[in-house]
């Protein structure tokens, strides 16, 4: 398995082999075709997730929850945001919705830089595209850390899943 040959992977929680997510799939009806530098994006950012993460569902808040690794579909329902996660065979652990509010700002303002990235690339300087991946990354960063602390208690990743897990959050508020 890509990711989890024999190697420790760093948190707390990382003495389960099984706490981890297999497969994401992000449900965004109100997308039909990404654009490719999106797509592309997401295809990486599945890919990376699914090749090392670490998810731990808490039993307290899900119940008896078995043991991984897990499937998780992302959604928006209304103001919300939903984790719906399964085990391998299919069947339903739990759902989590968690509130959007929280994320807004910081994703408008995701958007607002990422689009100055992609017209940095075509014409501004190395020095210029740096600064302004720092700042990219900086909001990626604040992202992640929001969900972290929303997921505390209940869902228990690490920085790299959350980052990634970031990037298909906000993926779901693009629209068609």
């Amino acid at each position: 398995m890509p990711g989890r040959s024999g190697s420790a992977l760093p948190g707390p929680m990382m003495s389960k082999p099984d706490a981890w997510i297999a497969r994401v799939e992000i449900d965004n009806p109100g997308v039909v075709r990404y654009h490719p530098d999106v797509e592309r994006e997401l295809q990486v950012a599945i890919y990376d997730l699914t090749d090392e993460n670490s998810f731990q569902p808490d039993a307290t808040h899900f119940g008896n929850v078995q043991t991984g690794p897990y499937d998780l579909i992302l959604r928006v329902q209304g103001r919300q945001l939903v984790f719906d996660i399964f085990d391998r065979s299919g069947a339903a652990i739990g759902s989590l919705p968690l509130p959007l509010t929280p994320f807004r700002k910081t994703i408008k303002d995701y958007f607002t830089i990422c689009e100055s990235y992609y017209e940095a690339i075509r014409s501004a300087s190395p020095a210029q595209i740096e600064a302004i991946d720092m700042g990219r990354r900086g909001l990626h960063n604040e992202g992640s850390d929001k969900l972290r602390d929303l997921l505390a208690g209940r869902i228990e990743i690490d920085h790299g899943t959350s980052r990634r897990l970031f990037t298909l959050i906000c993926a779901l508020h693009i629209r068609a």
